[in-house]
């Protein structure tokens, strides 16, 4: 039987140090996840006790171990178990690019590692003087690789703070975020603001949680409103335009994602001219909860 240790991921590339370095599903470590930060560990998983077998990962080959419970109801901040104890906030590379990590800041640390491969996407394909609208921007790791890119960013979310993580983010890079544009709000509410305003993007980013409330209390679920999504992010494109569709949804094929987006394409009055469904990175092995389609529409 294979040792956990025999199925640890290499880093993807020399201008990475920021993966997930471990995944037991399909093994006996099924419900083990474990994400490398720069040597710092975060081990996730569905039990309630940490599995102990890891802590012999520090100090070699991590110098910080942390840990947190996968589940809905526990929200809180990782909890440190061996090594270094991360009193402030550190930095990482994804394809070369900076992220400011943190975690002591909740649940989540500042990077949602499984969307490496869309935000380098982000960075080949953007154009300069692109505009982008990054919808749920979170901390604009999109709104990052797409100013990087050479183009204008507006990032919306609900939370000032993270807008704020957001501009740190583009200072790590030597991006002014003065020169970029930051909304806090719903991003429902914005998108038809910007249609109002005949605000027009060259690509929209939809990245939103799988389930919100917003402040007024109307209900975001992915899995039944994307399409609506979909529909409003066609309403502020430019004639030739293109929108980076994801969505966090454990239980829907990816067939039926595809779907919704090609239904909110129709009922934003567009026309497909091209679609595009990438996988998840490789070492998120058996893992396809995250989806991914790239349109361009007329």
């Amino acid at each position: 039987m294979k040792h956990w240790r025999d199925l640890l991921q290499p880093a993807p590339d020399a201008e990475t140090n920021a993966w997930r370095i471990f995944s037991g599903e399909g093994f006996r470590w099924g419900g083990i996840w474990v994400d490398h930060f720069d040597g710092r560990w975060l081990v996730q998983t569905t039990k309630d006790k940490f599995p102990e077998a890891f802590r012999e990962a520090v100090p070699d080959p991590a110098g910080s171990l942390y840990w947190k419970r996968r589940e809905k109801t526990v929200k809180g901040a990782p909890q440190w178990i061996a090594g270094d104890l991360l009193a402030e906030p550190f930095e990482v590379s994804e394809n070369g690019v900076r992220y400011r990590i943190d975690f002591g800041s909740g649940y989540s640390q500042g990077l949602f590692l499984d969307q490496r491969e869309n935000r380098r996407r982000i960075l080949d394909r953007v154009q300069p003087g692109e505009r982008v609208l990054n919808c749920f921007a979170y901390t604009c790791a999109f709104s990052v690789v797409a100013a990087k890119a050479g183009a204008i960013t507006t990032s919306l979310d609900l939370s000032g703070p993270y807008l704020d993580w957001g501009k740190e983010n583009l200072r790590a890079n030597g991006i002014d975020p003065e020169g970029q544009f930051f909304c806090k709000g719903d991003a429902f509410e914005w998108l038809e603001t910007f249609h109002r305003q005949e605000r027009r993007f060259n690509g929209v980013v939809i990245d939103p949680p799988t389930f919100s409330r917003n402040q007024k209390g109307k209900v975001f679920r992915a899995e039944k409103d994307y399409a609506e999504l979909v529909a409003l992010a066609c309403g502020v494109l430019e004639e030739e335009g293109w929108i980076l569709c994801t969505g966090n949804t454990h239980h829907q094929a990816v067939k039926d994602f595809e779907a919704a987006v090609r239904d909110g394409v129709r009922r934003g009055r567009r026309i497909l001219s091209q679609l595009e469904t990438f996988p998840m990175p490789p070492e998120y092995r058996r893992e396809d909860y995250l989806k991914t389609v790239w349109v361009r529409v007329v």
